[in-house]
């Protein structure tokens, strides 16, 4: 495990990673929104609780949803087409992190999404880069999750919802339009029961930093001002996924 310079925003190679702990690659540094755009460019993220100092993974196999591998149920279109719920993007990055921030609060493990990662991310966004997605009862936020954009590859960071479906919801929505519009890769870091459902698969690291690279170099496929805040229609066409 590498100590980064506080001074330097540079990474090791993520080839250099532990493999046990799986990922982890290097220790210290901050969340400067420059050091956590080169993170994120080589496929690092931080992961790490209030008492540690930040903690830089890159994780083998890493999970992944494709434009060929969302899958969604029955049972779930149906939902989608009944729900009084809807659908928005970055109309409330602030709220989304923080309900994701509380959500794993709750939970037994507590959350690494602690103040100052909040602030970060908020930053992030506030630059462009950082994206959430919105799912509303009414005027009620109910779920969500948010990420970061790195050419035409989005690397997912959290999600929570308050109302059943909420959460599923915002992710297939959100990666049906993010795919329609020439988005290449749906980055989900590591593998989970619930995800798999949703056609969640993983793909050795070496796979998913090349195909990392490739949506930073030559022209953009991912559809210009895709990243607008608006809403996102929702209901299911019957034929995807």
């Amino acid at each position: 495990m590498f100590r980064l310079a506080e001074n330097e925003f540079s990474f090791p190679r993520p080839e250099l990673a532990l493999r046990e702990p799986n990922g982890l690659l290097a220790i210290g540094g901050d969340l400067h929104p420059d050091r956590l755009l080169n993170a994120y460019r080589q496929g690092i993220f931080p992961w790490f609780a209030d008492d540690t100092p930040p903690l830089w993974w890159s994780p083998d196999p890493r999970a992944v949803f494709t434009p060929e591998s969302l899958h969604q149920s029955r049972s779930m279109k149906r939902f989608r087409q009944r729900t009084g719920f809807h659908v928005s993007l970055n109309q409330d990055f602030a709220q989304v992190i923080q309900a994701c921030a509380a959500n794993h609060e709750a939970g037994p493990d507590g959350t690494w999404i602690t103040a100052e990662l909040q602030q970060a991310f908020i930053r992030l966004h506030e630059l462009g880069h950082a994206h959430s997605v919105e799912v509303w009862a009414d005027d009620v936020l109910v779920g969500g999750m948010y990420g970061i954009a790195v050419g035409d590859v989005f690397c997912g960071e959290s999600m929570f919802h308050e109302r059943s479906n909420a959460s599923k919801l915002a992710l297939l929505v959100f990666a049906e339009h993010f795919f329609a519009a020439g988005g290449q890769l749906l980055d989900a870091q590591v593998s989970n029961p619930h995800l798999s459902r949703l056609g969640m698969h993983e793909l050795p690291r070496q796979h998913f930093l090349h195909r990392l690279r490739e949506s930073q170099q030559g022209k953009a496929k991912l559809t210009p001002g895709f990243w607008y805040s608006r809403e996102l229609p929702h209901k299911s066409s019957g034929n995807c996924c």
